[in-house]
This record gives C-alpha cells, structure tokens and sequence, in this order.
C-alpha cells in the first residue's frame, strides 16, 4: 500500500515580500492612495510647465535671434568708425572666461569635496565649511561683482581683466562644484571602497579609480550647472571684467578689459537701444550654452569609460 503524496499548491504561491507587497496595496486606505495619485498629478504638471517654459525660452529667443545672425556679425569687431557692430570680440571673451574659471575652480571644488567625504575626520570643521559654501551660494553676484573689484582689481593690481572676472567667478562657483560633488561622493556604496581596499589598493588609487567614475555624473552636473551660471552673469562682470568691445589675442585678452556676451546683450539693449544685435547676441548664447553642456557631458562619459576599463 503506497502512502499518499501530499503536493502543496504552487499556482498561486508568492514570495513573503511580493505578499506583504500585495497586503500593502490591498491595505491603503482610500484618502492615502487618493494623496499619493494627487502627488502624481502635482508632479505631472511640475514636470509639464518646467519642460514647457523650457522649450518657450529657447524657441522664443532663436526665433528672435537667428534671422538677425549673419557671417559679418559673427566674424568681425564693433568699429564707431565704420558704424559696423560685431560680436566676434564679445564670444572670444565668453569662450575665454568659461574656460579660465572652469580650470580654475573644478580642481579645487572637487578636491575640496574629496577632502571632506573622503579625508576630514574632525565633523565640525566640515559643518563649518559646508555652512560656509550654503551661505557663499546665496549671495547676490553684485556682492560679488563689488568684492571682486576692490580684491582683484585694486587690492591685486589686475585691473579690470577677464582673469580678474575669472576670479570672481570661480569664487562664486566654487560652493556649486563643491557641494554637488560631495553629495555624488556619499551615493557611492561603502562596499566599493571596502572591496578595493581589500584587494590592496591605497586610498588616493580607491579614489582615482573606484569612487570618482562611480560619481562622475555628480562632477558633471556641478560642471554644467557652473557654466550656465558663468555664462549667465553679467553683474559681477560689469564691475571687474569691464564691457570693451576689443579684438585681442588669447593671452592679451585675458589680462585686459572685455565684454562677454551678456555684457554686450545689456550693453546693446539697455544703453543702444540695439534690440535686434541683442536678440541674436542671445540666441549665440542660448546656442553657446548648448553646445558647452553637451561638452561637458561627453567628457565626463569618456571619462567614466577610461576609468573603468
């Protein structure tokens, strides 16, 4: 006589999690589940207008912009003389002062953000400078623009310069750099660096080649988030780099007065009444901060793909 063979039912069987999962839906109650769907919506419609006032802005200034750029605009120099205007000088100027700050203030914002997630052991002189970065970022650039000149221009002897606006600006960069960083760093998983460290590796060679590609994403959003600022600003610069209209040489350039883009875009709005030179100037600078975000980017993927393999 056979003993009969008890099979459990395995058609509707569910793990313990996906259980309580299904308890959990089952149990919400209906003003719960009706808060989060309304949550839902909110951000829909949050999404909705951020892309939509987006897509506006950049569409409203080239279809403003680009009917007034021509060859002659974008390859020669203003002259009172001949009575021409040009923005050749003003995006050399642009390209210039984005390139000096960014070398400038991305070594010293990331290695600052490293020493603090990755070095500091004493946590009130952390929170003291993290304290001081958060209030650095909330204040008015014309603060910055005022302190800039006194510093750079009269206390260092620089003049106004673009290296002294340069300056100004990475000091005015350096908290958004810093603290994007560092927040990128604390996303990467302990388990990272304890395996590393348990295969031998040092701690500079964890860093360099395990923590900084697994948050290279978080440099690069500091990254672009500073190029839009720098290429933004007009009040700091309008006290420090000054608002001439010269053709120079890249190294003549730096050391003597020009005019960026938004400069200019005020200098031909607000002063010349030039609103068709200002519309195309800020239609280069929408396309300008297009192009250097994609850039950024492509650096920072090419980077992470170098440090992993």
């Amino acid at each position: 006589m056979t003993e009969p063979v008890y099979e459990l039912p395995t058609a509707h069987y569910q793990t313990p999690a996906a259980q309580q999962q299904a308890e959990g839906k089952r149990s919400l109650p209906p003003r719960r589940t009706f808060t989060i769907r309304l949550l839902h919506v909110l951000m829909g419609i949050s999404v909705l207008l951020t892309v939509s006032l987006l897509l506006f802005m950049i569409i409203y200034v080239l279809y403003k912009g680009l009917p007034h750029i021509s060859w002659k605009l974008l390859s020669t120099a203003p002259s009172y003389l001949r009575n021409t205007i040009g923005l050749l000088p003003d995006i050399l100027n642009t390209v210039y002062i984005v390139i000096v700050t960014l070398l400038i203030a991305l070594p010293i914002g990331v290695g600052a953000a490293i020493y603090l997630t990755e070095y500091a052991q004493n946590k009130k002189l952390v929170s003291a400078i993290e304290y001081a970065a958060e209030t650095l970022s909330g204040i008015p650039s014309i603060i910055y623009g005022l302190v800039g000149m006194l510093f750079f221009c009269n206390f260092l002897n620089l003049q106004k310069s673009l290296i002294a606006g340069a300056l100004t600006l990475v000091i005015m960069n350096l908290p958004t750099i810093m603290r994007t960083t560092q927040e990128s760093l604390k996303t990467v998983p302990q388990s990272y660096r304890e395996g590393a460290f348990g295969l031998g590796a040092g701690k500079w060679r964890v860093i360099r080649t395990v923590v900084l590609p697994s948050c290279a994403d978080g440099v690069i959003t500091g990254c672009i988030l500073s190029i839009g600022r720098i290429l933004g600003e007009s009040a700091a610069l309008l006290f420090t780099a000054g608002f001439a209209h010269t053709l120079n040489g890249v190294f003549e350039a730096i050391t003597s007065s020009g005019a960026t883009l938004t400069v200019a875009l005020y200098v031909y709005a607000k002063e010349e009444g030039e609103f068709e030179v200002a519309f195309a100037a800020a239609a280069i600078l929408m396309i300008l901060t297009i192009l250097l975000n994609f850039a950024a980017s492509f650096v920072g993927r090419q980077y992470k793909k170098r440090s992993m393999l």
